[in-house]
């Protein structure tokens, strides 16, 4: 596998566009367009909130069905959800804009929505905004690096990558763009992104690599504890790169998996370390756990916790904040086996040893936590399973930037 420049517009056939619709933002792209003109397979996973945006119902049923996909819209700014029929009525409108303009089926356009809940989406705004991408649709870098910006809300930096890999003989690509930076805690894959790829694959075999890949990447990233109502992560395969159909799990369907955890982790990771407010990424690896759930669910336990993240803020190397997080996570353990690390680029200390603190320097422990990317290692010493969840610190600049998010 090799990393390449660019996002969503780097497999073969996929063009994008962007544009300043006015919907919230001012001086600033707030929508975003991904068309393939060849049909797509389609494969997403979707919020575990019951109160789902209307846009989260709408690509729900699209994904539901035998419907091939050719377009998703994206706008920032307002959410379109807690909507009730106006808000269904907006996602049919902005499909038959995309039918009328691209001439694809309005039932195989998705489309989705960040920002205040409880707003309605300015129709007329949308409708024009389509009119004008469609017009503007490119497969240039700077063209998926664009729409990229456009679906930013809290975001301070845009969200891509892309690689290829191999699938037989045949070099492949997939790509892909998200945005998240509040709202976001592990119950589906907790914000928005897309991908693209130019791979053959059927959708059934497209969705269970999605939906396991899931588990380990987007499902692993905590901010604030809040599930999102628009959590939507949607991948298109238009087949365009001719490789034999991957219709079995065979090593095809193993390397294309591999690519796809690749991109899904460095989005995940890039959301995490974005975080609102956030001074840097907070990782927490469980390794030898009795169970991967167990591992799943004490690594988030650690990033979750407020006093955890207001630890990190400070470079404070109080580890009795993640052990009390990981004993109420509903994981059973026993103390006594467990040992606590902090890890960062400037080393690796052990503070805590089978159920007993260690003695450890306050200045080397305070260099460590205070570099960009830190984690907290925790060996349970009870199995062979491992995970590893992504957070961000909790610093003064989220409260500020929440306080007045609507107004």
């Amino acid at each position: 596998m090799e990393i390449i420049k660019g996002g969503v517009t780097a497999a073969k056939g996929f063009k994008a566009a962007s544009v300043a619709a006015g919907i919230k933002y001012e001086n600033r792209e707030d929508m975003a367009m991904v068309y393939s003109k060849e049909p797509c397979e389609c494969a997403g996973t979707f919020t575990s909130n019951v109160v789902k945006a209307a846009c989260v119902q709408w690509d729900i049923k699209l994904n539901e069905s035998n419907e091939k996909m050719h377009a998703v819209v994206v706008n920032s700014g307002i959410a379109n959800a807690c909507t009730g029929e106006e808000g269904f009525e907006a996602c049919r409108k902005t499909a038959d804009a995309v039918n009328k303009c691209l001439d694809v089926p309005a039932n195989s356009v998705a489309v989705a929505s960040t920002g205040v809940i409880g707003a309605q989406l300015p129709i007329d705004k949308i409708v024009s905004g389509v009119e004008k991408m469609a017009d503007k649709l490119g497969d240039s870098i700077e063209d998926g690096t664009n729409a990229s910006k456009a679906i930013m809300t809290t975001d301070t930096v845009n969200k891509e990558i892309a690689v290829t890999f191999e699938v037989g003989e045949t070099t492949v690509t997939l790509g892909g763009m998200s945005k998240g930076s509040g709202m976001i805690h592990p119950n589906m894959c907790t914000m928005l992104a897309f991908l693209t790829t130019d791979v053959a694959i059927t959708k059934k075999l497209m969705q269970e690599a999605l939906s396991e890949v899931v588990k380990d990447t987007f499902n692993m990233i905590t901010v604030d504890g809040d599930t999102s109502t628009n959590d939507t992560l949607m991948i298109m395969a238009n087949g365009l790169a001719n490789n034999p159909v991957i219709a079995e799990k065979n090593a095809d369907y193993e390397s294309f998996k591999d690519a796809l955890f690749y991109v899904c982790r460095y989005l995940a990771r890039k959301m995490a370390a974005d975080g609102e407010g956030a001074s840097k990424l907070f990782e927490a690896k469980v390794v030898n756990a009795k169970t991967k759930e167990d591992a799943r669910t004490l690594s988030r336990a650690i990033v979750a916790s407020n006093l955890s993240k207001a630890a990190i803020y400070g470079c404070d190397a109080n580890f009795g904040r993640f052990l009390c997080a990981m004993g109420y996570s509903g994981a059973e353990f026993d103390q006594k086996n467990v040992e606590l690390f902090f890890e960062s680029e400037a080393g690796k200390m052990q503070v805590f040893s089978y159920g007993t603190p260690i003695e450890f320097d306050e200045d080397e422990a305070t260099k460590i936590l205070s570099c960009p990317e830190v984690m907290v290692l925790v060996d349970m010493h009870e199995g062979s399973e491992e995970a590893t969840a992504f957070g961000c610190d909790l610093t003064h600049e989220y409260v500020n930037i929440n306080a007045d998010y609507r107004s």
